[in-house]
């Protein structure tokens, strides 16, 4: 026989834990399946954005998440090709942004999942890992049937989430289309350790060469690095070495000090992915809603993945507990605000694309003109501020193809 409950959640990372936390603290039942046994480095999802943080207040994760790594990186220093590094320290801008929030909350993503996982069993999710031949029918009565330990299992609930990542499962068995952009850079990450001479109160990002480069401290000495570079470079951090090359390649003749990243410790896998962004008309189905990546995510270019997962973790919620009937209908203000909020995020990520991740000397050119443009035209590029107050903080210009249009010909 089925087993019975509110809600099904299929995957157990942040959405899906998160999700359950909340509505498992206000008496939901709530049975979260996780196809892993031991969440581990993806390479990606480990700096939440201000606004990210301010949704994560709102649900009540935030002290869970903080309990994975309490950290929030102060300033931000741009450098990089065309800039004077002693003049972008003294524009050094502070990343207290948003009332009550300190700036972007930089944590592990395994450990950021697990305290989640932990979180939501410890409210009553009946939480199973290690779980395979996930099956979901919609409809008014959604079922999930699924392997654990060898046995075909079912459950009944009133609703199935989908938070089950960019390869969802649950979106492909619900006939949920996902557009995607064409892949314009690529983007590779790793963890190192021992970077003891890099400050940690510093968060950089710049362009040098022909890579985009990213740098987010977590901890004394431990940094999340990211670079972001050409397709037709896309075999460039393959091969047995890749690690290393990628670690050397932080030998940043703009960047101060750059050879106390370049001389760290690996700590965690290389693993590089294809830029862009993706999204959904609506990521709802009958008796299926859709959260976090698997309804369609943003360019990591401009690191939005966890303040969208947090915030779709918020407004599904609220709705469903403001509510005493869990249907279709009830999920139409979350498609259109998400629908508006990833085409806002979208522009604004293609407006950080043509500033940053385009190289050579005209590419440089063209971002100090649009550095030098926007000093006295708020107006040319705003879109980026997004990045770490939200999309919905701007006016709808800023997100307009005429903005678009004035980076590109800046």
């Amino acid at each position: 026989m089925a087993e019975q409950y509110d809600a099904v959640i299929v995957g157990g990372g942040i959405a899906g834990s998160g999700l359950g936390t909340v509505l498992a603290r206000a008496g939901k039942s709530v049975l979260t399946l996780e196809k892993t046994l031991a969440f581990e480095d993806i390479v990606r999802g480990e700096w939440i954005a201000p606004w990210g943080v301010v949704e994560a207040m709102r649900t009540g994760l935030y002290d869970v998440l903080r309990g994975a790594n309490d950290y929030h990186i102060p300033r931000h220093i741009e450098y990089g090709d065309g800039l004077d590094p002693a003049t972008g320290e003294s524009r050094a801008l502070l990343l207290a942004l948003l009332p009550g929030v300190a700036g972007p909350l930089s944590v592990g993503h395994p450990q950021a999942c697990q305290a989640l996982f932990d979180a939501a069993t410890a409210a009553g999710v009946s939480a199973r890992r290690g779980v395979s031949g996930i099956v979901v029918e919609s409809g008014p009565a959604p079922r999930v049937r699924y392997t654990m330990d060898g046995a075909t299992r079912e459950a009944q609930a009133r609703l199935i989430v989908g938070a089950d990542g960019r390869g969802s499962v649950v979106r492909r068995q619900a006939g949920i289309a996902l557009h995607q952009e064409k892949t314009h850079h690529y983007f590779a990450g790793m963890l190192v350790e021992g970077a003891d001479g890099w400050p940690i109160d510093v968060e950089t990002m710049g362009t040098e060469g022909d890579v985009q480069f990213f740098v987010f401290p977590q901890a004394p000495g431990r940094l999340r690095l990211y670079l972001s570079f050409a397709l037709e470079q896309k075999s460039r951090f393959a091969g047995h070495d890749k690690e290393q090359r990628f670690l050397d390649s932080f030998r940043l003749s703009t960047v101060p000090n750059s050879e106390a990243i370049a001389g760290a410790r690996i700590a965690g896998p290389c693993h590089a992915v294809p830029n862009q962004s993706s999204w959904t008309d609506s990521p709802t189905a009958p008796g299926i809603v859709l959260l976090g990546d698997a309804a369609g995510y943003n360019d990591p270019i401009t690191g939005q993945g966890l303040a969208v997962t947090l915030r779709d973790v918020r407004i599904v919620s609220e709705l469903l507990l403001g509510a005493a009937e869990w249907n279709p209908e009830l999920f139409a203000p979350y498609a259109e605000e998400r629908r508006e909020r990833m085409r806002r995020l979208r522009m604004a990520a293609a407006m950080d694309s043509i500033v940053h991740a385009e190289f050579g000397p005209e590419a440089t050119a063209r971002k100090m003109r649009v550095i030098t443009q926007a000093a006295g035209d708020p107006a040319i590029g705003m879109a980026r501020v997004s990045a770490m107050v939200g999309p919905e903080l701007l006016p709808a210009e800023a997100f307009s193809d005429d903005a678009l249009e004035a980076v590109r010909n800046a």
